[in-house]
């Protein structure tokens, strides 16, 4: 019975030479020019890019107003109390990408998460406290962007958030369910504990209005003395130490660390997937390296064939995940520390050699890196947090943005009325494995590596089509994958491909999006030789625009409160 089913899941697959391949974009026309729009997680944020564009601002100056609205109103998930990766795209074929991840205090050793027995911390300890906290970086971002494509004042850029902030907004559903799951980091600060907590202890219910003076008086004084206001001087050394005062160990953060914090211009990384051009965000972002292993290794397989529907295809998508993981998890680091062989890890070749591994009737015994090079794969916590949002604009430069404090509310303390984040925590606790430095150990004044994977899409014509991103920890890349596999080879609607269940293997279990329709096809995937596959709730949360008919469209992960706004 079962190799009658193996059988059977096996016989629609084709080798994609046989197949038909996309020779243009589905539904695409000639380059949208109008009107701009903004997709973001949270519909006030949204709004807040479109007011830039309605104001004539650039797709950068709408992305930076969304950030610092997302600020405000999804505190629990993004702001400048963080880092974020930016990718922009011109209708002409240029991409670029700026660096805003955060950084270890210089002081930061390999030992920074292990206790006096070598032995690492638990998480949560690490979580809430100075030791996971990095230097933000996401006002440099902004700066660095807006000193390149900025339109309108930097400081047109704030009054939505600084309005926000200080005239209030209304507690949503998502919001109290995460000051509900995540109590205690949220209101291990005074203020996050006055704001959101009643005296019961419970959180304030929906529809409650907030105001946040202590923030609305912060961006006021970046908006009105620029990133220096928050860089340097008085408010860089309080926030220096109160990190540093929660620091259990020496080398915590200074003010000289967050002085001398740079958002780096970075190359992209790009490849193609079915005669799509696709880029993202190189290390020590692991997203466009991983999405596009994802993508490449199945490019031999026609998915478009065998259908949404079929357990073959999610079958193939969760071996290659495995295959992408184990490079992500060995390889993949800041890239000022270490080599990373990001060109070796997207080079076509070495992809379609890593998609010969992969069987349509069977599993792998195990996915190993594949590569022979060091360093050894470490050990981090999952991640968790972090918001995307896309902006076009009317000339058609589109901006993929995604910003991120890490776990939910960060670490929990707060500085200037924003939440700092626990970024440190994705860097490897374990510093060394068989007597070698992991890539990815804490060092003072490195990024950890980040999942995080804004991207961008020309069709085969070399038309800018489509910007994507996601929210999620480790699953961002497998969300981007899946949007792109449900666009391209399935030739679905944005809207029904940001509504695809997910698959996610990042290891030897099999992950699969629980209350989904894709449950009832785990009886299939065990059949196929993935013996431990679960289902489980995931932190899912995508947001993209598209060109459809001549104009952009964009589209919002159903499972989210998020909204695209047009100009």
């Amino acid at each position: 019975m079962i190799r009658r089913l193996l059988s059977s899941l096996a016989a629609p697959l084709l080798l994609a030479a046989c197949a038909t391949v996309p020779t243009e974009a589905p539904d695409a026309a000639k380059h949208a020019t109008a009107p701009g729009l903004v997709s973001a997680a949270d519909p006030r944020a949204a709004e807040a890019g479109a007011e830039m564009l309605r104001a004539g601002g650039s797709s950068t100056d709408a992305a930076i107003a969304t950030m610092l609205a997302l600020t405000v109103v999804e505190p629990q998930s993004s702001g400048i109390g963080g880092g974020g990766f930016y990718v922009r795209a011109t209708p002409s074929g240029g991409v670029e990408t700026i660096d805003g991840r955060e950084t270890a205090p210089a002081g930061a050793t390999p030992r920074w998460f292990l206790d006096d027995e070598g032995k690492p911390l638990p998480f949560r300890q690490a979580v809430e406290s100075g030791l996971s906290v990095g230097v933000p970086g996401n006002i440099a971002l902004a700066a660095e962007a807006h000193r390149r494509h900025g339109k309108l004042a930097w400081r047109a850029l704030f009054a939505p958030a600084i309005k926000l902030a200080r005239e209030g907004w209304t507690v949503s559903e998502r919001l109290r369910e995460f000051l509900l799951n995540s109590r205690s980091t949220a209101a291990r600060d005074p203020l996050g504990r006055a704001m959101f907590y009643g005296a019961d202890g419970a959180p304030v219910p929906v529809g409650t209005l907030v105001r946040n003076p202590a923030l609305a008086a912060t961006l006021e004084r970046i908006a009105s003395e620029g990133p220096a206001a928050f860089h340097a001087g008085a408010s860089a050394a309080a926030l220096a130490d109160s990190v540093r005062k929660d620091t259990p160990r020496p080398g915590g953060m200074t003010a000289a660390d967050i002085a001398g914090y740079r958002a780096l211009p970075r190359p992209p990384v790009c490849g193609t997937y079915r005669a799509y051009r696709i880029c993202g965000m190189g290390p020590p972002s692991s997203g466009a390296t991983t999405v596009l292993a994802i993508l490449g290794q199945l490019e031999r397989f026609d998915l478009g064939a065998l259908g949404k529907d079929s357990p073959a295809v999610w079958h193939l998508f969760a071996e290659s995940q495995r295959l992408a993981y184990a490079d992500r998890d060995r390889f993949l680091a800041d890239p000022d520390r270490i080599a990373v062989p990001a060109t070796e890890l997207v080079d076509p070749r070495y992809l379609a050699k890593r998609g010969l591994l992969i069987a349509p009737d069977r599993t792998m015994q195990v996915a190993e890196p594949g590569l022979d090079q060091p360093p050894p794969a470490g050990m981090e916590p999952p991640e968790r947090g972090t918001s995307h949002f896309v902006a076009v604009d009317r000339a058609g430069d589109a901006v993929s943005y995604t910003s991120t404090i890490e776990s939910s509310f960060g670490s929990g303390l707060m500085a200037g009325g924003f939440y700092l984040n626990n970024e440190l925590t994705d860097f490897s606790f374990v510093p060394e494995k068989d007597g070698q430095p992991v890539a990815n150990r804490v060092e003072g004044g490195k990024r950890p590596r980040s999942s995080m994977a804004p991207t961008v899409v020309y069709d085969p014509r070399g038309r800018l089509w489509l910007t994507v991103g996601a929210a999620g920890g480790a699953t961002i890349p497998v969300q981007v994958a899946r949007v792109l596999i449900g666009v391209i080879d399935f030739r679905l609607p944005l809207g029904e491909a940001l509504a695809l269940p997910v698959v996610f293997s990042p290891g030897d279990t099999v992950f699969v999006e629980k209350g989904s329709a894709f449950e009832a096809m785990i009886p299939q995937l065990q059949a196929l030789g993935h013996r431990d596959v679960q289902a489980r709730a995931l932190p899912l949360k995508a947001n993209a625009a598209i060109v459809a008919q001549g104009a952009w469209h964009g589209a919002a992960d159903p499972r989210s409160e998020g909204r695209a706004v047009s100009e």
